[in-house]
């Protein structure tokens, strides 16, 4: 009986991990709510402007994927000026052609980079929740340059790769869903030789990150 006992207790410590365990946040979760200029594997990560308080930052509900017809080589640039002038044209991070990441803008800023969602026609997916409530000052943006002068070219595998890893940290961070990751081409009426963004939200969708709404929602 005795030895029963123990296989039993054996089990269920195997598969029943302490309760701390379970409930501990990730070296990955607790790095990207930290503020500063956190190392993050997987990500080559430019600190333009650093991560403050994570209380400070914006109610971020949605994520925006944008192209950019910048030539390779000007992610940089851009974000330098996205980080003089917050409120211009443009987004939050912008991402090169080698998979380096620019954060250019402080979490509290809202930049323009959106037409408040002035998509009503259903083409890409149901605009019923999404006209004219995807605005700036709800929307992060992420800006992938390198299509120049082809609009139709894809992003390099290394941005692929970056984008990956940084939408994991996004949806972390800032607690948003799959659902909630948009291509500027969902969203407002653009460019019409191409689908900006499109690829990469599908992408981002599919990777389905468990935030802590979902995980609760699924309890």
């Amino acid at each position: 009986m005795t030895f029963r006992i123990v296989l039993v207790l054996a089990w269920f410590m195997a598969v029943c991990p302490p309760l701390s365990a379970q409930t501990s946040p990730s070296s990955f979760e607790t790095a990207v709510r930290s503020r500063g200029t956190p190392d993050i594997p997987g990500l080559n990560m430019v600190w333009l402007t650093p991560w403050g308080d994570l209380a400070n930052a914006r109610e971020w509900r949605n994520i925006v994927v944008h192209q950019s017809e910048g030539a390779a080589g000007s992610a940089f640039r851009s974000a330098v000026a996205q980080m003089q002038r917050p409120n211009r044209r443009g987004t939050t991070i912008w991402v090169e052609t080698d998979g380096t990441v620019y954060w250019a803008v402080a979490e509290f800023a809202v930049p323009n980079h959106l037409r408040d969602g002035n998509r009503n026609d259903n083409k890409f997916i149901d605009n019923s929740s999404t006209f004219q409530q995807i605005d700036n000052d709800s929307s992060i943006g992420v800006e992938f340059v390198g299509n120049y002068p082809n609009v139709r070219r894809p992003v390099t595998e290394a941005q692929t790769a970056a984008w990956r890893m940084l939408v994991r940290v996004l949806q972390t961070r800032y607690d948003i869903p799959s659902e909630r990751v948009f291509a500027h081409n969902w969203i407002d009426f653009k460019d019409l030789r191409y689908c900006e963004g499109c690829e990469l939200a599908r992408l981002a969708r599919t990777q389905d990150i468990q935030t802590a709404t979902r995980v609760k929602s699924d309890q």
